[in-house]
């Protein structure tokens, strides 16, 4: 990639960061939304490390990895939200414009909100530490945990651009969230999957893919070092990033051709 292109992803990536960081209305979900969910379900569902074969006595440490979820699905509505209305304003035609290269259009403002997602990471890892959770695989972990963090934002980022592309909609955008956040209850964000053998619900969170991003985070947490979640967290956020950054290529095609 030549120097060119990497300084117009640079200079993209902090409008894009900035442009989230200078937003109240952005921000405040991102760090208050999970903390309050997060206080809510320790309260409310600690009596169930009392039962057999909960994986630890601390239900702070078991609940915190869906703040990391929560932190991208919001990264998926700030960012689709901030590409529709450069839509609706007409920056991004005019951005089309220029000689701007394809790469730097949409890659400047992926790399912002992976930066933000690594950011938002790091701040729920310090919330979990403070509300008395337990990082078993230490420091090292941590950096795990922000590394996994920024590439599951970047998948649902791009998520959240391929919706802004197609309809140039902030509107349109933000009705994605109650549907993705219904993905999180139908996961074992509440309750290990080795304690729900049997049922439709079991059936449900094991085919669904935010179970293993949940279970990723929370391997780092309650087991230390497992290969096996992580790996299945890592794929998860991977694969999602590449089925959304395929998504984004043919939105952006589409969108530039009108143009």
């Amino acid at each position: 990639m030549s120097q060119a292109v990497l300084t117009e992803v640079g200079a993209l990536a902090r409008r894009a960061l900035l442009k989230t960081l200078r937003q109240p209305f952005q921000v405040f979900p991102i760090v208050f939304f999970p903390a309050i969910l997060l206080a809510v379900n320790a309260s409310g569902l600690k009596a169930a490390t009392r039962l057999p074969g909960f994986p630890t006595h601390s239900y702070v440490s078991f609940a915190i990895a869906v703040a990391f979820i929560q932190g991208a699905m919001f990264s998926m509505i700030n960012t689709g939200t901030n590409l529709a209305e450069d839509i609706e304003s007409g920056f991004f035609n005019r951005l089309a414009l220029t000689p701007l290269r394809r790469v730097p259009l949409i890659g400047g403002l992926l790399v912002g909100v992976a930066a933000m997602g690594a950011l938002q990471s790091a701040f729920y890892v310090a919330l979990g530490l403070a509300a008395g959770a337990n990082l078993e695989a230490g420091l090292g972990g941590a950096f795990v945990i922000v590394a996994l963090g920024a590439l599951a934002a970047l998948g649902f980022g791009a998520l959240g651009c391929v919706a802004a592309l197609r309809t140039g909609s902030g509107e349109a955008v933000q009705g994605l969230f109650p549907l993705f956040f219904v993905f999180i209850f139908l996961s074992s964000s509440n309750l290990p999957r080795e304690l729900l053998r049997t049922g439709w619900f079991h059936t449900v969170a094991t085919w669904n893919p935010i179970s293993y991003l949940i279970e990723g985070f929370r391997s780092l947490f309650i087991s230390g070092w497992d290969a096996t979640a992580l790996g299945r967290g890592f794929a998860v956020a991977a694969g999602l990033s590449a089925v959304a950054l395929l998504g984004v290529a043919g939105a952006l095609r589409t969108r530039l051709q009108r143009t």
